[in-house]
């Protein structure tokens, strides 16, 4: 099983990114920031988070196409490829 850990994680940072940059748009001006000196602290590490993810994810998705165009082991053909001169 090849499971690159990074998508997952990536997926799990994108969902709760989304999340609390949501709250944090829907909450701007809100009295509950007063204690953080006014700053929309939910915004922006929702925003944090997506990019993290967003990060993770494509790279995960990178590494798995790039292994599918390796050759083959024992071979110089990528896979489901023809050798030059055939």
């Amino acid at each position: 099983m090849n499971l690159d850990l990074r998508i997952p994680m990536g997926l799990m940072f994108l969902i709760v990114g989304a999340m609390m940059s949501i709250f944090g748009l829907f909450t701007r001006g809100s009295v509950i920031y007063e204690r953080s000196a006014g700053v929309n602290i939910n915004l922006i590490w929702g925003v944090v988070m997506l990019v993290f993810g967003l990060t993770m994810f494509l790279l995960g998705r990178a590494k798995d196409k790039r292994i599918s165009a390796e050759p083959l082991e024992g071979t110089n053909r990528p896979l489901g490829g023809r050798g030059v001169g055939h």
